[in-house]
């Protein structure tokens, strides 16, 4: 039953798919010459599921999504009273390669703008240039599941049309921002920009920030939750450049745009989205990028503000009163990434039962997109001949048909007679 899920995203990225505004990035030659037409999106769910919508396997430079990861690799490095002392974290109301500092600390304003990236590569402890990007290089890879290899041909690119960085580098060690040579900084900067990533990778790194530091594909560590609570932070505030305070009214999600046309979003302890779609805005976000994430938000219930526990608590307990009986039990907040998680179970569950019993007597809250989910999988269970029974007490599931009939119990003993009656009618309707 993932495909229920996987209709909704298909639904919501064909929504846009018509979009053609927005321009390539032009100032780094090899960003110019992309496939305009390029659409993927994936969702990993907190446990690390992935759904994969459109182009979700081409790859494509990280660029400026690379700065919180690397921002949180220095705090994980060097600690967050070293690095608060070359980078603040306020919003810059700039552009995101203006060549300037804050006026009164003369540092970067924030580590999302460029300013703040070069001096977040400053503050890797290493003896050489070579072994600072292979720090980084495998520091994303943690996050991502897997060995992310650099674009040879846009890191030559960058390298040769750098002078605003270049500018911005020196002004740094004029300031006493970067204690290393600019140069070999920037080359630094130039390589984590030039890294390969698709719109899945971009899921799981997302998802990783999601669940405080920790990979749930391959069960890793990869951080502290103390450095994601702070570069989640400032993506919120910073993330979006020009656009923050609207992503983060239409949208509610930390995230992180990059001129190569990706975006990341995490949504804490319930999922991680990876958009990708290179023609960008004005403010150099990806058109199609933000407007599928603000239509995730809208539709799905995603705005942080909205969401107040983890998805991983949704089921309670998971146990068969008889063999071909199967009884979910949800407690806390039914939201989409909960209900996602419940379908996911039934479905995997579904041919060592006839009857699913889903009690929601301990759900505290349950929104419109929940509602659906569970529709669509009595439907599912119905098309393969088995049955399903509610435990709803308080009627918080309202309208929604949870099995062959609209029956809804108010204790799981009930709910267990009725579906014992009706596998002894031989399964008759």
């Amino acid at each position: 039953m993932a495909e229920l899920v996987q209709r909704y995203l298909d639904r919501i990225r064909e929504t846009h798919a018509d979009v053609t505004e927005g321009a390539l990035a032009d100032y780094i030659p090899e960003l110019s010459r992309v496939d305009p037409n390029g659409f993927g999106l994936s969702v990993s769910s907190s446990d690390g599921f992935i759904y994969e919508s459109g182009d979700a396997g081409t790859l494509f430079t990280i660029q400026s999504i690379s700065k919180p990861f690397t921002y949180a690799l220095a705090l994980d490095q060097v600690g967050a009273s070293a690095v608060d002392a070359k980078i603040g974290v306020e919003p810059s109301g700039e552009a995101f390669n203006e060549i300037s500092v804050d006026p009164v600390t003369k540092i970067p304003k924030n580590p999302m703008i460029n300013a703040g990236a070069i001096a977040a590569v400053s503050l890797i402890p290493a003896t050489s240039p070579d072994e600072r990007f292979a720090m980084i290089q495998d520091f994303y890879s943690g996050f991502a599941g897997r060995r992310l290899e650099l674009d040879h041909e846009v890191y030559a690119s960058e390298r040769a049309t750098g002078s605003r960085n270049r500018a911005i580098g020196y002004m740094l060690q004029s300031f006493g921002v970067l204690d290393d040579d600019p140069d070999e900084v920037l080359d630094v900067y130039y390589r984590q920009c030039s890294l390969l990533v698709n719109s899945t990778d971009l899921a799981r790194m997302a998802v990783t920030l999601a669940r405080g530091g920790i990979n749930p594909q391959t069960g890793r560590r990869i951080t502290d939750p103390s450095v994601v609570k702070r570069a989640l932070a400032v993506m919120v505030t910073c993330g979006m450049y020009d656009a923050a305070g609207d992503w983060v009214s239409a949208v509610g999600m930390p995230a992180k745009s990059g001129v190569g046309g990706g975006i990341v979003a995490a949504l804490p302890g319930q999922l991680g989205i990876g958009v990708y779609s290179p023609r960008l805005d004005d403010k150099g976000n990806s058109v199609r990028g933000v407007r599928v994430c603000q239509s995730l938000s809208e539709q799905l219930g995603l705005h942080f503000l909205t969401v107040s526990r983890d998805s991983r608590a949704t089921l309670r307990a998971v146990y068969r009163p008889r063999d071909n009986i199967r009884v979910y039990e949800a407690h806390g907040d039914l939201l989409f990434s909960g209900a996602e998680q419940v379908v996911r179970t039934v479905a995997r569950d579904r041919g060592n039962f006839d009857v699913a019993i889903l009690d929601v007597s301990r759900v505290d809250d349950i929104d419109d997109a929940a509602r659906s989910l569970l529709a669509d999988m009595a439907a599912g269970l119905r098309a393969e001949g088995k049955a399903g029974y509610l435990v709803d007490p308080d009627r918080i599931v309202l309208d929604v048909d949870i099995g062959s009939e609209q029956v809804r119990y108010s204790r799981v003993d009930d709910a267990v007679s009725a579906a014992v009656e009706w596998l002894g009618r031989g399964f008759s309707r």
